[in-house]
C-alpha cells in the first residue's frame, strides 16, 4: 500500500483487502437492508475504519519523515510561488507529457472556463506552453525548464507499486 500521485486514497486501501472491507460493512445479518438497522452493531465497521485511518496516517508520517530527512526534497525555487492548484497540475506531468483543459477541470473540480483562464495565466507566467493549438483539442506541456524540475522531483520520489 502507498500513495498514488502524492495523495493517499482510502479507496485504494479498501481495494487491497476487499474481504475485510465487506466483512466490516456487514453490521447486521438480515437480508433486508432496512430490517435491523436501528439495532445494528457498528463495532466491526468502526474497528476496521479506525484501524485503516491509523495505518494511512502512520504511512503518511513515515513518508513525511523520509522527505524531511532527504536534502534533495527541498522545493526548487521555481516552485515556491505556485499555489495549490498549480502544484496539483504540475503533478500531472509526472505521469504524462501533455494536459488538456478537461483533465485539469476534472482534477480541480472547476469549470472548463475557469481552467482555460488559469492555464492562460500559467502560460503567461512561462511554465506552460501550448503543445497543440487546435481549439477543439488544445493541449499544454511544460516549458523546458519546468520539465527539468519535474524530472528531478520524480527522480527523488520513491516508485511505489500497488
Amino acid at each position: 500500500m502507498g500513495c498514488a500521485g502524492g495523495f493517499f486514497s482510502l479507496e485504494k486501501y479498501h481495494a487491497h483487502d476487499l474481504e475485510s472491507y465487506y466483512r466490516a460493512l456487514t453490521v447486521h445479518p438480515h437480508h433486508n437492508y432496512y430490517e435491523g438497522r436501528a439495532t445494528a452493531d457498528l463495532t466491526s465497521w468502526l474497528e476496521y475504519f479506525i484501524g485503516l485511518l491509523a495505518g494511512v496516517f502512520r504511512l503518511a508520517k513515515e513518508e513525511a519523515m523520509v522527505m524531511k530527512a532527504s536534502p534533495s526534497s527541498q522545493k526548487p525555487d521555481l516552485l515556491r510561488g505556485f499555489d495549490h492548484r498549480a502544484r496539483m497540475v504540475l503533478g500531472l506531468f509526472a505521469r504524462q507529457d501533455m494536459i488538456t483543459v478537461p483533465q485539469v477541470a476534472a482534477m480541480l473540480g472547476l469549470s472548463d472556463r475557469m481552467v482555460r483562464n488559469l492555464v492562460k495565466d500559467w502560460a503567461g507566467q512561462g511554465w506552460l506552453v501550448v503543445a497543440n493549438d487546435s481549439r477543439r483539442k488544445r493541449a499544454y506541456k511544460l516549458s523546458a525548464i519546468y520539465r527539468q524540475v519535474v524530472g528531478r522531483l520524480s527522480a527523488i520520489l520513491p516508485d511505489k507499486k500497488e
